[in-house]
C-alpha cells in the first residue's frame, strides 16, 4: 500500500519536470497523509497539463457517504479496471501525484521500522493516481484522488509486498490522456525499476501525521 509520502520540491522543479506553462506554488511537505490535500498534475479541458490539488481518498461519484473516501486511498493495479469505485476514473480521469519519496513500515524484531524510499538521484517521481468528482446534497463539489499500487520490486520485497505505482516520464502523456483506452495501459501497471530507487530507515516521528518537518526524511541508524 501507500499511506504516506513526501513532496519536498520547489515550484520551479515541479514546473520543469512536468513541462507546465506556469510555475505552481508548492509548499514542501514531508509527511503527507490520507484525507489531506495532495498536489497533482492532470489534463485540463484544453488537454494541457495543469497543477491542482485533490483530497487524498477517492469518493466515487455515486457514493452516499463521503466518509468512504478514507478507505479509498489506494487502488490495486490488478483490479482497478473492474472495481466499481475506480473503474470510471481509470477510464477517463487519471493523474500524476508528484513525490520526492514515500514511506513504508518494515516489520523488524517485533516492531515496525519506518522506511523512506526515494528516487536514487534525489529527484521527483510520479505516483499514478485517479481522480473523481463527488457532489454533495447541497450542490457542493469535492475532487478526490487515490494512488495505484502494484506488487513490490526487488528493493521493496524485504520491506512490504506492495508499493505505489510509479510511472516513467516517457509514459506521462499516455497515462494522462483520456483518449488512451484503459486496456492499452496494462503494460504500465508494473513495479518500478529498483535500480532507480533508494531505501533507508527513518525515525518514528513520521508515525504522527502532524509531524511535517525536514528532519523526518533524515536517515537513522
Amino acid at each position: 500500500m501507500c499511506g504516506r509520502f513526501a513532496l519536498a520540491a520547489t515550484g520551479e522543479e515541479v514546473a520543469e519536470h512536468y513541462q507546465l506553462s506556469e510555475i505552481p506554488f508548492v509548499v514542501p511537505r514531508y509527511n503527507i497523509a490520507p484525507t489531506q490535500p495532495v498536489a497533482a498534475v492532470r489534463l485540463n479541458a484544453s488537454e494541457a497539463r495543469e497543477f491542482t490539488h485533490f483530497q487524498w481518498g477517492l469518493i466515487p461519484s455515486w457514493a452516499k457517504d463521503p466518509s468512504m473516501g478514507s478507505r479509498m486511498i489506494n487502488a490495486r493495479a490488478e483490479t482497478v479496471a473492474d472495481k466499481p469505485a475506480f473503474r470510471a476514473a481509470f477510464k477517463r480521469r487519471r493523474c500524476l501525484l508528484p513525490a520526492t519519496g514515500f514511506y513504508e513500515w518494515r516489520k523488524m524484531n517485533g516492531h515496525k521500522q519506518p522506511m523512506y524510499i526515494r528516487e536514487a538521484g534525489g529527484g521527483l517521481v510520479s505516483l499514478a493516481g485517479l481522480w473523481e468528482v463527488w457532489q454533495s446534497a447541497d450542490g457542493g463539489q469535492l475532487e478526490t484522488c487515490t494512488i495505484l499500487t502494484t506488487t513490490a520490486n526487488a528493493l521493496m520485497e524485504p520491506i512490504h509486498d506492495r508499493m505505489p505505482l510509479i510511472l516513467d516520464s516517457q509514459d506521462y502523456d499516455m497515462w494522462l490522456s483520456p483518449d488512451t483506452p484503459a486496456d492499452q495501459l496494462n503494460h504500465l501497471l508494473r513495479p518500478f525499476d529498483p535500480a532507480h530507487l533508494l531505501a533507508y530507515p527513518v525515525g518514528t516521528a513520521v508515525n504522527k501525521p502532524q509531524n511535517d518537518t525536514p528532519d523526518i526524511i533524515e536517515p537513522v541508524r
